[in-house]
């Protein structure tokens, strides 16, 4: 990695830590800090791919209240630096990229606490009238929590190349990597699930099974996945065909009538 590609991955990280508790401008989101990664690392498609992959996941990571979600940001730089620095695969960054969120969770919790510091000074500065005192107080907790992000990232981005970190992959057993790829794709699948679920749109869930199976055997199709594509066309066909919802809807639209006509008289 250039001197030039370094510094723009940890000014990437750095925004997308401050990001992630201003909340305004989403650099913090996966879609958005992964493809910003991925361009300062000149591999703009795998930081566009993984970030897709992990906003699925991410979607419902919220602070309520005063409970902390995963950490999207911290997760999204790590994860795009191994993928595209050590070779890694989009499955295994996926996988990695989960308890990279907890860790950063743990991180952002003790960074805040440190911020309370930060505060009672600027209620102090704010008692002497010093407006220039608490700006400063307010910027340095943001720096803060950029730096949570950037420092680990400049880290792994130094360490990603070297000889340790390669040795390290590749001393990793086949059963892990493959248990890493496996997990992976399932967390990609339950993403899926849980946007059609929060958008009460299960009458499309043939269309989300047949979409997986298409991509997953083609062009080797066997016995199970024509089975799986043969129940999802008659899913989508007892839905489309009248025979099926019409006797239900039409006693319904006959009482909803019956009732307007009494309304009228």
């Amino acid at each position: 990695m250039s001197t030039i590609s370094f510094i723009m991955v940890v000014l990437v990280a750095l925004i997308a830590g401050m990001a992630s508790v201003c909340d305004e401008r989403q650099f913090h989101r996966p879609i958005v800090a992964c493809t910003l990664m991925g361009l300062a690392m000149g591999d703009l498609k795998t930081g566009i791919i993984l970030g897709g992959s992990l906003e699925l996941i991410a979607l419902g990571w919220m602070n309520v209240g005063a409970a902390m979600a995963p950490d999207a940001a911290l997760a999204s730089t790590v994860a795009t630096v191994l993928v595209i620095a050590s070779g890694m695969s989009i499955a295994e960054g996926i996988a990695i990229a989960v308890p990279l969120a907890a860790a950063g969770q743990v991180l952002t919790i003790f960074v805040r606490t440190i911020a309370v510091f930060f505060q009672h000074q600027a209620d102090n500065y704010a008692q002497k009238g010093s407006f220039r005192g608490v700006e400063m107080m307010h910027f340095s907790a943001l720096l803060l929590q950029g730096l949570r992000v950037a420092i680990p990232t400049a880290i792994i981005a130094a360490a990603a190349k070297t000889t340790a970190v390669a040795s390290f992959l590749d001393s990793i057993p086949e059963v892990i990597t493959v248990g890493l790829q496996i997990s992976g794709g399932f967390i990609v699948v339950v993403g899926y699930a849980m946007v059609i679920n929060m958008m009460k749109a299960r009458i499309l869930m043939p269309f989300f099974f047949l979409g997986f199976v298409l991509a997953a055997f083609i062009p080797d199709l066997n016995l199970v996945g024509l089975g799986i594509i043969g129940a999802c066309l008659a899913l989508v066909y007892v839905q489309l065909n009248p025979m099926f919802h019409d006797r239900i809807a039409m006693p319904a639209r006959a009482r909803v009538g019956a009732n307007y006509d009494n309304e009228l008289e």
